[in-house]
C-alpha cells in the first residue's frame, strides 16, 4: 500500500509491545524518523527491520509519542472513521443500549476500549459530548460530526465538544468548549434504568455525568432497603437516588461543590418530589466523615482520582488508605461499605492492597461481596490493562 504517512523506525526489540496490541508507543522506543514529525500528524510505525506494525497519531508532548488507532495498514479517510464509530455503536447495541426504553445515557467511543485513544463521545438521549484527548484526535473534529450525523441521523440532537480541559494544544481558541452542531440548554434530562437525573453538559463534570457507575448504582439498591445510607463525594446525586429507589429509610450526600448539591437536590425533587429521608451537605467530605456519627448501614465512598498520573501513586493510595480507613472504622456492625477507585494509575493489586490495609489498621473483619468496574459501555481493551481505570468493592464489614 503506498500512502504519504510518515514512517517511524523503532528500536530493535521495542516492537514486542505492539505485537501484543497494546496501543502506546513510549517515546524511548524510537529510532528514527523518515520526516520532521508536526503534533497530530498520521504516522505509521516499522520495527527495526522495516516491517509495518501499526498507524496511529503523533504526539509532541509527554511519554506517549504514538498512539495507535489500528494494526492493519490502511487509507485513514472518512470512511475508515466510520467504519470504526459503527463497529462502537453496534457493541452498545448487543449490550441493550442505544435502543432502550429505560436507559437513554451511555458511552458511545471509550477511546483505547474501542481501539480509538484520544476520543471519548458519551451520549446523553441524543446529545453527543466529545473530548478530544489527542491532538490527532481533535483535527479530525469535522469528520467526527460528519460521520456521527451519518450514523445516528435523527437520533442526533446535538454535538458538544467539550475538550478545553483535557487538550491544551492548539492555536488561541480554536478548542474552547462549544456546540460543533445544534446547540441545545446546558442542562438535559436522561435517565438510567427509569430514574432520571438532569446533566449539566456544559458546567458539570467530565462530560456532565459519570456514566461510568451506571451498573454500580443499579447493584446499590440491593442493598438499601429500610437503610441509612451515606453518599460522599455525592456530585449530583447518582448513587442517591438508587439507594432511595432501592428503599432506603434515609440517604445523607456529601460534596464540597455548592452547585454539585444544589443539582443533586433538583435530582432528588425530579425522582422522589419533595421527601423527609434524604439531606444533603455541602462541605468537605474528610471533615464530614471525621465528625460523622457511627450510624450508617450502607456508605458510598466514590472519590475523585487521588492520583491521576504514575508519579502521584503513592501519595494518592496513601489518601484512598486514610479515607477508607476512617469509614471502616465508623461502619455501623453488619455494613455495607462500596467503595472506589478512578485513577488509572493504581491497579486493581494496588487497590486492593490499600483496602486490605485500611481494613486491618481499622481493626474489623471484612469480607468482599461484589469485584467492580465500569459499565460494558466503557470496555475493557484486554490488551490495554489500563483502560480498566475504574476499581471498586463492595465490603460486609463485621
Amino acid at each position: 500500500m503506498t500512502n504519504n504517512y510518515t514512517k517511524i523506525i523503532l528500536k530493535p526489540g521495542k516492537e514486542r509491545s505492539l505485537q501484543r496490541f497494546h496501543p502506546w508507543v513510549f517515546s524511548g522506543a524510537i529510532e528514527a524518523v523518515t520526516k520532521e514529525l508536526t503534533d497530530g500528524e498520521i504516522v505509521e510505525i516499522f520495527d527495526s527491520e522495516k516491517k509495518y506494525i501499526a498507524t496511529g497519531h503523533y504526539q509532541e508532548e509527554g511519554s506517549i509519542t504514538v498512539r495507535i488507532f489500528t494494526f492493519e495498514q490502511a487509507i485513514i479517510d472518512d470512511d475508515f472513521w466510520k467504519n470504526k464509530i459503527q463497529k462502537a455503536i453496534n457493541l452498545r447495541k448487543t449490550i441493550g443500549l442505544l435502543d432502550n426504553n429505560t436507559t437513554n445515557t451511555f458511552r458511545l467511543v471509550h477511546g483505547e476500549g474501542d481501539l480509538m485513544p484520544g476520543l471519548i463521545i458519551d451520549y446523553y438521549d441524543g446529545n453527543a459530548v466529545i473530548q478530544f484527548h489527542s491532538y490527532g484526535m481533535f483535527l479530525l473534529k469535522d469528520s467526527f460530526v460528519k460521520v456521527l450525523r451519518e450514523l445516528l441521523g435523527d437520533q442526533l440532537k446535538s454535538i458538544y465538544n467539550k475538550s478545553e480541559s483535557t487538550l491544551t494544544k492548539g492555536e488561541s481558541n480554536e478548542n474552547e468548549n462549544g456546540y460543533l452542531l445544534n446547540e441545545k440548554t446546558s442542562e438535559i434530562i436522561v435517565k438510567e434504568y427509569d430514574n432520571q437525573f438532569i446533566v449539566d453538559i456544559q458546567g458539570g463534570q467530565k462530560t456532565g455525568f459519570f456514566i461510568d457507575q451506571r451498573e454500580n448504582r443499579k447493584l446499590l439498591e440491593k442493598y438499601c432497603a429500610g437503610k441509612k445510607v451515606l453518599n460522599v463525594f455525592g456530585y449530583t446525586g447518582g448513587f442517591s437516588v438508587s439507594a432511595l429507589k432501592g428503599g432506603a429509610s434515609m440517604v445523607h450526600s456529601v460534596d464540597s461543590s455548592q452547585k454539585a448539591i444544589d443539582l443533586c437536590n433538583k435530582n432528588i425533587a425530579l425522582n422522589f418530589g419533595t421527601i423527609e429521608n434524604h439531606a444533603s451537605f455541602a462541605t468537605d467530605a474528610f471533615d464530614f466523615l471525621e465528625n460523622m456519627d457511627s450510624d450508617y448501614d450502607v456508605i458510598v465512598l466514590d472519590p475523585p482520582a487521588f492520583a491521576k498520573h504514575l508519579h502521584l501513586r503513592e501519595k494518592g493510595l496513601k489518601g484512598y488508605r486514610n479515607i477508607n480507613n476512617k469509614v471502616i472504622h465508623k461502619i455501623k456492625k453488619g455494613g455495607i461499605l462500596f467503595t472506589f477507585s478512578c485513577s488509572q494509575a493504581i491497579s486493581n493489586e494496588d487497590f486492593r492492597t490499600m483496602v486490605f490495609t485500611a481494613a486491618a489498621q481499622a481493626k474489623r473483619k471484612v469480607k468482599i461481596l461484589h469485584q467492580l468496574s465500569q459499565g460494558p459501555d466503557h470496555p475493557i481493551n484486554i490488551y490495554h490493562p489500563e483502560s480498566e481505570y475504574l476499581k471498586g468493592l463492595v465490603l460486609y464489614i463485621d
